[in-house]
């Protein structure tokens, strides 16, 4: 992952966390009850706290948020064919936008004209600025991202398929086999694809596997490394997960390494609102009913 222009990098800078990793846990249940009261039908506001009344964050869990239910719905009934799921879940990270992906279905992946035609008359892609996705290279040759999520990932479904094999289970090695054909600087969309292939294949990509640090998580990972006086965000993964029981034995589920790297973005957005580094302003401010 290259952190080279990592916009979000200094977002904690000079902000005083006695003890991050509390902070962590207290960010996760408060954000998991407002989303138990919201789906209770409870009115807004869900939480006391002012940053989130005003900002706009994703679930703890991800399979609880709009983006990966529109994933998940869209790559179903493909776990059997490989190639085919792989294909829809490249399509899905390239696209990432729920609305998109709610008025499709997988079957127009092979329907490339019909496919490109359709995304036309769409605003398809979500925030660019936020999830950026790069030209993709190929055999020598470059593809934007409209070409790339209609016509690469439809010819090159079969060798695509052998190279995450090849990984044997392992998120980060995958994403580097990937990256190693497709020269992303930004490889975050090739690591959201492999770990969703964990939802439908385990045998493949293993749910446990460590995976590889998003440039929003890389701050707030940071503070956590370096409150347990560890050398990687891997081993830090490792620790968060080991003492979930502790700090949240109620949660619905064990953590795994892709869920500490996710919400240590989301956490890096709540502590940077807190920092003043981020505003409520445009896209991040949270509407209720939005």
């Amino acid at each position: 992952m290259n952190q080279l222009d990592n916009p979000y990098a200094s977002a904690l800078d000079g902000l005083i966390l006695k003890d991050p990793v509390m902070s962590f846990f207290n960010f996760c249940k408060e954000r998991e009850s407002i989303r138990l009261k919201k789906e209770n039908g409870d009115a807004f506001p869900w939480s006391d706290d002012p940053i989130f009344q005003q900002g706009r964050f994703l679930n703890v869990f991800r399979e609880d948020d709009r983006g990966s239910k529109a994933i998940l719905q869209f790559a179903k009934n493909l776990s059997k064919d490989l190639p085919t799921l792989i294909h829809a879940l490249f399509f899905s990270r390239w696209c990432n936008r729920h609305e998109t992906l709610n008025q499709l279905t997988s079957s127009i992946l092979s329907k490339t004209n019909k496919l490109v035609d359709t995304l036309h008359a769409l605003d398809p892609w979500c925030n660019t600025t936020a999830y950026p996705v790069e030209p993709v290279q190929w055999n020598g040759k470059e593809y934007n991202r409209l070409d790339t999520a209609t016509i690469l990932f439809e010819n090159i479904k079969e060798p695509l398929t052998n190279i995450i094999i090849e990984a044997n289970g392992d998120v980060i090695v995958a994403t580097k086999l990937v990256n190693d054909q497709f020269r992303m600087k930004n490889d975050f969309p090739i690591f959201m694809a492999v770990i969703d292939i964990s939802w439908y294949r385990p045998d493949i990509i293993d749910p446990t596997s460590h995976v590889p640090t998003g440039i929003g998580a890389v701050a707030y990972l940071d503070r956590l490394q370096q409150y347990f006086s560890l050398d990687t965000h891997q081993q830090t993964c490792d620790r968060m997960i080991k003492i979930q029981e502790e700090y949240w034995p109620e949660a619905k589920r064990k953590f795994q390494p892709i869920d500490i790297e996710y919400l240590s973005c989301e956490c890096r957005k709540y502590y940077s609102y807190v920092n003043g580094t981020k505003l409520f302003e445009g896209k991040n401010v949270f509407l209720p009913k939005s």
